[in-house]
């Protein structure tokens, strides 16, 4: 465990400072308080590797730095536990989290089953003039942008401080700061604060798989290392070998998993985030990622998720380990304790379905299974066709994967939202990735930043996202069956590209859903299928509208009358219109 306090602590008159360096001779604090005078300020031994000491006068903004003495050299060190930074190579900070102003903010994160997530990058949301990037304040200018799409949870990718100033963020080298080129730790607290008084959650993309693995001052931190390893923090054997570098941290060291831990709590005690996303947990339960080798990694997270669900029973822990792990989402004593994991047994039939280019080749097994994949809770995985990753690494949005040559043509936009479609009436979180909702197109990068021009030019997709969204968060409060537990796919005529799917939480009117998709060319008439009652079933979406798209077919799609005749395990049946590569949402009168 740590000691109590670690890094900057300010105090009425001055600040003490407190580091871990086990293998130190000595240490001295240097800064803006002496002159950044390396030898005025010794800190004290407190045992077990600890170094503490106090200086009158240091203040809440002054820059600082430690002084390592060592068998090996004398190393200056930014503070490991820096709240805040100049710039990955820079200086620490002094910072107290207690001065910022919440406005008495109060925000409760909506329930699991209620998320509709949007995943983004800081940096490349909104272009800064001249190329810079984007930062939080450019963020809450936007923020009316997710209140118009209905979306109730933005995902922030990465935000520790990170080498230069522009980067996915999966390479951090100060995890208690926050980017400074963002808008460093006030900025990232406005948006978060700014974002509650509009009914928006913000989870964060955390990274503790790896470290760096460059601008890292952890690296041999107090000089000690073994093999040619990085020291105190990282495994120093064959455990430390990650596919982004040999920084793997050592979860089996105390002062490590505190110092991981207390990160993870920091997020929501000072920041108030709504949830944590794990990046890819499978490299902290496992060397190579493929088995349970680093039993150490999973009840760090397992000790880590406990202590947030008991002090935070309210938020969210979702885990992006892309292996089909049911136990991380367990609670019991071999599970990891996330509420919920990306799901890869959605994201790559539902991608392969939209992309295949001959309606013969396309599989509804494969997408009937994706719709139907469970770890046992309907909100327990996460659905998405696009995330960051899915986007980038010789990878292409899904308009592109589509059609490279027409990303913004007939086929591109039917195949793209009638996966979406999906996405927003499958059991589980749907999640969409920054510019999704406006045909954005090429692939993901950091140093180009969403074309809002797509914004303006295809407002109508736009729209049909919004619509999406409203129809997942029940806003008509009809659709009540799309935020339950109620599955039933009970039909899927393969020869005809035809699939349907019974939603419901509780049944019965304004709850029982029917979501029925044509995942072929060709537009189907006087098409029955099964239906869950007999009766009137309003059509609250059809993906072909014209006011989504003017080269949309607009296939008249109606209202339809179930009659008392068995069908598809149903006990009733209608019939009904529907267009090409297109999704119809009934909802029971």
């Amino acid at each position: 465990m740590a000691m109590p306090g670690m890094g900057a602590l300010p105090f009425d008159g001055g600040c003490g400072f407190r580091v871990w360096a086990p293998h130190a001779t000595g240490v001295t604090v240097m800064g803006d308080f002496n002159w950044w005078n390396g030898g005025s300020h010794w800190l004290s031994a407190e045992g077990n590797g600890y170094f503490y000491g106090e200086v009158p006068g240091a203040r809440i903004g002054d820059h600082y730095k430690f002084v390592i003495f060592t068998p090996n050299g004398v190393f200056d060190r930014i503070d490991p536990w820096a709240r805040e930074v100049t710039n990955s190579v820079g200086h620490g900070v002094i910072h107290d989290h207690g001065w910022f102003d919440w406005q008495g903010d109060d925000y409760d994160c909506p329930s699991h089953h209620e998320l509709v997530i949007y995943e983004m990058h800081v940096g490349s949301f909104v272009g800064g003039w001249e190329g810079s990037v984007g930062t939080f304040h450019s963020l809450v200018e936007k923020l009316g942008h997710f209140e118009h799409l209905g979306v109730n949870a933005v995902q922030l990718m990465p935000v520790m401080e990170f080498a230069g100033d522009r980067s996915w963020g999966y390479n951090p080298a100060h995890i208690f700061a926050v980017e400074s080129a963002y808008g460093g730790p006030d900025g990232l607290k406005t948006f978060v604060r700014e974002a509650h008084k509009r009914g928006i959650a913000v989870l964060l993309d955390v990274v503790y798989n790896h470290f760096g693995p460059s601008d890292l001052d952890l690296w041999r931190f107090d000089g000690w290392s073994e093999n040619d390893k990085g020291g105190i923090y990282f495994y120093n054997d064959g455990r430390a070998s990650t596919p982004w570098g040999e920084t793997r941290p050592d979860y089996g060291r105390p002062e490590v998993r505190s110092f991981i831990r207390e990160n993870a709590l920091m997020w929501l005690r000072d920041y108030h985030i709504d949830g944590l996303r794990y990046d890819m947990t499978a490299y902290m339960r496992s060397v190579d990622g493929r088995g349970d080798d680093l039993p150490d990694g999973w009840s760090l997270m397992r000790e880590i998720n406990e202590a947030i669900r008991a002090e935070f029973p309210g938020r969210i822990l979702i885990a992006e380990d892309l292996r089909g792990e049911s136990h991380l989402s367990s609670t019991g004593p071999d599970g990891a304790h996330f509420h919920a994991q990306w799901d890869p047994g959605f994201v790559h039939p539902v991608r392969r379905a939209a992309t295949t280019p001959f309606d013969g080749d396309r599989s509804l097994a494969e997408v009937r299974d994706a719709v139907a994949r469970s770890y046992g809770d309907a909100f327990q995985r996460v659905i998405y066709t696009e995330s960051h990753d899915e986007v980038s690494n010789g990878r292409s949005r899904v308009p592109n994967e589509v059609n490279p040559w027409d990303p913004t043509g007939w086929h591109a936009q039917k195949r793209s939202t009638l996966a979406a479609s999906l996405v927003f009436t499958s059991p589980g979180i749907p999640m969409l990735f920054q510019g999704q909702e406006f045909l954005q197109g090429g692939w993901f990068r950091d140093d180009v930043p969403l074309d809002w021009y797509m914004n303006d030019r295809f407002q109508g997709i736009v729209r049909l996202y919004r619509d999406l969204v409203r129809l997942r968060r029940n806003f008509e409060d009809d659709t009540r069956g799309l935020r339950g537990h109620g599955l039933d796919v009970h039909h899927v005529h393969q020869d005809m590209n035809i699939l349907a799917f019974h939603r419901w939480e509780f049944g019965g009117p304004h709850d029982d859903v029917v979501v029925v998709a044509n995942l072929g060319g060709v537009p189907r008439g006087d098409y029955r299928i099964g239906m869950p009652a007999a009766g009137l079933w309003r059509l609250k979406f059809n993906s072909d509208a014209r006011h989504y798209s003017e080269i949309f077919s607009d296939h008249p799609a109606t209202d339809v009358v179930a009659w008392d005749e068995p069908q598809d395990g149903k006990p009733a049946r209608a019939a009904l219109e529907i267009g090409p590569y297109s999704v119809l949402v009934y909802s029971r009168a």
